[in-house]
């Protein structure tokens, strides 16, 4: 009678734990079905696009509920969509023209991440790093130096052994603000290039050879001896392509880096505008100091203020896209230098902050303030 006691006592007791184990288990089953997924689209620059896909998939072990995509077509084509309000967030390394800022209708840049553009080049034969100007790039470009070996090139390398080949010049052929940025830099150091190529995301090229985005440009570089072309620094370092110094406004030769590029940063924090006020004339390039890189350039984030404006948002995806922004600007910056990126300085991630408190859904504060 007291084994059978004894078996009844422990059954109850097994079932007892039992119960409460799966009491316990059932709040987050319930949870993991009631968690709503929430799938956030953005689409433009290229440039940013190792540094945004990387954040696509670290981001996941902080909200695992937010899935980001993120299409690689060009600033020009991200502007498109962005101002057509087909994606949630737009991506450019060009800031919004006038007309783009005013077509928009209440739109905000937000600094994502800095890098610069690289002269990256071909030369099978060359061991020793080639040094360049903004005026010879310029000729270059404009198909006035038109072999390796010119003079003007020579003068620059002169114990560099130069090919008698003829230069392959490689340019974006989509609408892109890496273009943008190389030709705001070369029309403030040729005036020839100012007067007949001038500044915009496409130009009527001269010569060369087009190809979509800094990944197409940097396989043409790859697979054309003699080639030179543009594009961004953590292509040419992903790639371990060789790249040029260029002479910057103080005389020197400034190899690319996280380190030049940040110099030519610092000096234009302080006199950035806030996010709801026109961006059109920040420009990062020729900036002066010894040790700034001439070729540097902000990537950009477009929203709208309030972002109701877009009909692809509701109220929950707003806050998922501003948690998701939030983030990236801060504790995502550290996925930046790994990849060729300077993290944002702490003046621009302030500025930042505010304009994130700033946006609404619907008049409503996104962000507690």
């Amino acid at each position: 009678m007291t084994n059978l006691t004894n078996y009844r006592i422990l059954a109850i007791s097994l079932l007892a734990i039992s119960l409460l184990a799966i009491s316990l288990l059932v709040p987050v089953y319930v949870n993991s079905v009631n968690a709503q997924q929430v799938t956030i689209n953005g689409a433009g620059a290229t440039f940013p696009f190792p540094l945004i896909d990387t954040w696509r998939v670290e981001y996941k072990n902080v909200n695992p509920d937010v899935n980001l995509n993120y299409a690689s077509i060009g600033s020009g084509g991200g502007i498109k969509q962005f101002t057509e309000k087909t994606v949630d967030f737009g991506a450019t390394d060009a800031p919004l023209s006038t007309t783009e800022f005013q077509k928009a209708g209440d739109p905000v840049h937000i600094p994502e991440t800095i890098g610069s553009v690289v002269l990256a080049y071909n030369l099978p034969e060359l061991t020793t790093p080639l040094k360049l100007t903004g005026p010879v790039i310029a000729d270059i470009y404009l198909g006035k130096i038109a072999k390796w070996d010119d003079p003007k090139i020579k003068e620059l390398n002169p114990d560099v052994a130069l090919p008698s080949e003829d230069i392959i010049s490689v340019h974006r052929s989509d609408g892109s603000g890496t273009t943008f940025v190389f030709a705001d830099y070369l029309s403030k150091v040729s005036s020839e290039w100012f007067d007949r190529i001038g500044v915009g995301k496409s130009v009527q090229w001269p010569s060369g050879l087009g190809a979509p985005g800094n990944e197409g440009v940097a396989a043409s570089i790859q697979g054309s001896p003699y080639s030179i072309g543009y594009i961004e620094l953590a292509y040419a370092l992903t790639t371990q392509m060789n790249f040029a110094s260029i002479q910057n406004k103080e005389g020197n030769f400034i190899t690319p880096s996280i380190n030049s590029t940040m110099d030519a940063v610092s000096a234009a924090a302080a006199t950035l505008p806030k996010g709801p006020e026109p961006w059109t004339n920040v420009t990062l390039t020729d900036r002066s100091g010894p040790n700034s890189y001439p070729i540097s350039s902000f990537s950009y984030l477009l929203l709208y203020k309030d972002l109701s404006t877009n009909p692809t948002i509701d109220e929950q995806k707003a806050k998922a896209l501003v948690g998701f922004i939030d983030w990236a600007i801060t504790d995502g910056q550290k996925f930046a230098e790994p990849l060729g990126y300077v993290p944002l300085p702490q003046a621009v991630v302030d500025l930042n902050n505010e304009t994130l408190r700033s946006l609404t859904f619907n008049g409503n504060p996104i962000l507690s303030n």
